[in-house]
């Protein structure tokens, strides 16, 4: 799979990866479903992805590399609510009886763009940021790394997002309660991957540039 890349052009499939995934859960992530007797955005199916891109990025790149796909994707995902926007506001030929279920999807709330524009911002920067300062303390505490970071990233990335976009929809205990649980979540979907996150970093570190 790595074998015909150099170690540029697997940062620029990432920087796609990465950009996909965001722009991915920013379509679903207004959506909220029920895992056992908890509330989860549905932003959690995908955001894990986001967070295992970035910690390859961090770790094999530098933080300056990652920042740069990180803006990327902040960037390419605001361009697409602009498209997504323009598109509603286009009169509908009458024959087109999608437009209702058209805005409902993909016409999110100021509020939610908000919430999320500003919880991935701030969650992403702060887990390559964490996650490059643990490597100049320990290059061998890679699994450390990747959890500590995640669960530091995913917890402001929860706090920012769902305080914003859904206080006063429900109350404060299930707000709290779904923090937490969206933290947990993500941080424990790292853990059970981290086999091949491991593999990975450790096959990108070998390619030559």
């Amino acid at each position: 799979m790595f074998d015909d890349l150099t170690k540029s052009e697997l940062y620029a499939i990432l920087a796609g990866v990465f950009t996909a995934s965001l722009i991915i859960s920013n379509i679903i992530a207004g959506k909220t479903f029920e895992f056992f007797s908890f509330t989860l955005p549905c932003g959690v199916i995908i955001f894990p992805v986001i967070y295992i891109v970035n910690d390859v990025l961090a770790e094999c790149y530098g933080y300056q590399k990652a920042r740069r796909v990180i803006l990327l994707g902040f960037f390419m995902n605001l361009i697409a609510v602009i498209c997504y926007n323009i598109t509603i506001w286009l009169p509908a030929p009458s024959f087109f009886e999608g437009s209702e279920a058209f805005r409902i999807v993909l016409g999110s709330t100021l509020r939610l763009l908000i919430a999320s524009f500003a919880a991935y911002i701030v969650g992403s920067l702060l887990n390559a940021k964490v996650m490059v300062y643990l490597k100049s303390k320990s290059e061998e505490k890679l699994f450390f790394r990747c959890i500590f970071s995640t669960l530091i990233g995913e917890g402001c990335d929860a706090l920012i997002f769902i305080t914003i976009g859904f206080w006063g929809l429900m109350p404060v205990s299930a707000l709290v309660m779904m923090i937490v649980v969206q933290a947990l979540f993500k941080t424990v979907y790292e853990i059970i991957v981290y086999p091949l996150t491991k593999i990975v970093i450790s096959k990108v570190k070998s390619l030559d540039y």
